[in-house]
């Protein structure tokens, strides 16, 4: 589409000047009859010049002013009107009629085919005056107190002002059917329901700023799975053995040579009267016999030089059953040790305490 290009007059807070009109190379039968219907001195309009200086000037005439639509607005804030009973009372009394008018700014009959109105100062003023006095009022207490809540009050009411300045409304070049003497007149076919909608369109509300956005944080729980505070936790296994394991006093099999140092320092000096195993306890129910069943089979330690023999004592160290033979003799768990180097005990390991 074209760009619609419109005389300076059409611009805000311009003075009227005398409309910009441009015909075709024939005009249209309608429109003679209608300038013949409006002028009362008698003139030829036999040529397309005679057409545009007769509607030229008819359009230009002080008394040009169009009726574009009436719009029924309170005299007062809502708050101030008067309440009656009978609804008729509170129209007549609450209520006032203005007239939107205008003039004509621009004829096109070649390209658009159309007509521009542009609002007339006492239009203006009169819309300027009910946006400031009634209209802001009623929007402001339909809304909530914020800081700037003024400032932007006093620019709803600076844009209205610029917006109605600017208005121009443009229809279809047949509108002009609707001309009367002196180049006044009224829309016809509907054309005003256009304007009225157009002229509320330009009372916009008062619109508060939207609220923050605040993130709620939310505890991640420590336990998705978790439906409460259950005992959820049951002992394994492992504990069980760990406790039972206690009651042997099981030496850590670690090459941790501060432990070696002790624990052989203690057995060094305990008798080998004094040294009581218990019993492990059998999966199998089988009776022990107090009888030897085979002679004890001893081990005989070789003197290596192992990666711990630093902190191994130099005494020498006896021969010491191996304690797959204790099972077998099942004659007794009390035995004696005199003189055993408990350094190298992680050498060997217990079928016990696996």
């Amino acid at each position: 589409m074209p760009p619609i290009l419109l005389p300076a007059s059409a611009a805000a807070f311009a003075p009227r000047s005398t409309p910009n009109v441009v015909l075709g190379s024939k005009v249209e039968r309608w429109l003679t009859e209608t300038l013949k219907r409006t002028n009362r001195v008698k003139r030829p309009l036999n040529s397309v010049p005679q057409h545009f200086r007769c509607l030229t000037e008819t359009l230009s005439h002080p008394s040009a002013i169009w009726t574009l639509c009436s719009l029924m607005l309170p005299k007062a804030p809502e708050s101030e009107l008067r309440k009656d009973e009978n609804p008729l009372v509170e129209a007549l009394f609450n209520h006032q009629m203005v007239a939107i008018e205008a003039y004509i700014v621009h004829v096109d009959m070649v390209s658009q085919h159309e007509v521009a109105f542009k609002l007339t100062p006492e239009t203006i003023e009169a819309l300027v005056d009910y946006h400031k006095d009634i209209h802001s009022v009623d929007t402001a207490a339909a809304t909530w107190h914020w800081s700037e809540k003024e400032v932007q009050l006093k620019k709803l009411q600076d844009d209205f002002k610029q917006a109605v300045n600017r208005f121009v409304y443009r229809t279809t070049a047949i509108a002009l059917e609707g001309l009367e003497e002196d180049g006044a007149g009224e829309l016809l076919r509907g054309k005003s329901d256009e304007v009225r909608s157009a002229i509320m369109g330009l009372f916009l509300p008062l619109l508060p700023p939207p609220p923050r956005v605040v993130d709620v944080v939310r505890p991640t729980p420590l336990l998705p799975s978790s439906t409460g505070a259950e005992n959820w936790w049951q002992p394994t296994m492992s504990q069980r053995q760990h406790t039972s394991m206690d009651s042997w006093r099981m030496v850590s099999s670690s090459p941790n040579t501060t432990s070696s140092d002790a624990t052989s320092s203690m057995w060094a000096s305990m008798g080998m009267n004094e040294m009581q195993l218990p019993s492990p306890s059998s999966s199998f129910s089988e009776t022990y016999s107090t009888e030897c069943d085979s002679p004890p089979q001893f081990y005989s330690a070789p003197m290596t030089t192992a990666p711990y023999t630093a902190a191994v004592t130099t005494a020498p160290i006896p021969q010491l059953p191996l304690p797959s033979t204790l099972l077998q003799q099942q004659c007794s768990t009390s035995m004696g040790f005199g003189g055993f180097d408990w350094g190298r005990y992680q050498d060997f390991a217990l079928p016990f305490a696996m």
